[in-house]
């Protein structure tokens, strides 16, 4: 298996304390005239629907609650906010691929998530995430596309690790980290998660508390 990031006990610690913080409901918008004023950095996640992101952002904050969990594709239709830190705002993204929504709605998600790319100057990553039950798929595409034109900095995290078997999930990270190396904007490694277990969660925390000290945040 590709070896994990690295992260000292003290970055481990740093990004527990980040997440340690109250996380709460800042703002949502549902066009590009609608958004918040832009503060300090902001995080995205994006992913197809149902791939586990408003799990995965609950398990970060430690707020089983913070993100409504649902089984219905494409009930995120706006950019939600939270906030907790003074500086990092965390972005959940509407979910692509959802096949049930209406045509209409998914061009206006579509443009909302274009725009918001292309013109959000804080925008420090964003992390998309991928089923590792499944892989990168076709529907990934248009979205790491549109990440890499905005040549904005974005990271793989797969989810749902707890429920692949270890070659499976090997393989995986294989397949996904050669799919990265063609993309100059992609961070080239890749985060493996299990909401359900935790596993990878103090990793991904311990990344997201780097890149704001990077930042200079």
């Amino acid at each position: 298996m590709t070896e994990k990031p690295e992260f000292s006990s003290s970055q481990i610690e740093a990004g527990r304390r980040l997440f340690a913080q109250p996380w709460d409901f800042h703002w949502a918008a549902g066009s590009p005239e609608s958004l918040p004023k832009m503060r300090g950095i902001e995080i995205a996640f994006a992913g197809r629907s149902n791939v586990g992101k408003s799990s995965l952002i609950n398990a970060l904050t430690g707020r089983n609650s913070l993100v409504r969990v649902s089984r219905t594709p494409g009930r995120t239709q706006e950019l939600i906010f939270f906030t907790g830190d003074p500086v990092l705002t965390l972005v959940d993204m509407p979910g692509y691929g959802y096949a049930q929504a209406p045509k209409d709605k998914v061009k206006a998600w579509t443009a909302l998530i274009h725009d918001y790319l292309r013109g959000r100057a804080n925008l420090a990553r964003v992390y998309v995430l991928i089923d590792a039950r499944h892989g990168l798929k076709d529907t990934d595409a248009p979205s790491l596309d549109v990440l890499g034109e905005s040549a904005v900095s974005h990271q793989i995290v797969l989810t749902k690790i707890d429920q692949v078997k270890r070659s499976d999930l090997e393989a995986c990270i294989a397949d996904t980290e050669a799919a990265l190396a063609k993309r100059p904007a992609a961070f080239p490694r890749v985060i493996a998660t299990s909401s359900r277990e935790g596993t990878g969660i103090p990793e991904l925390r311990a990344a997201i508390a780097r890149l704001k000290a990077e930042r200079g945040a």
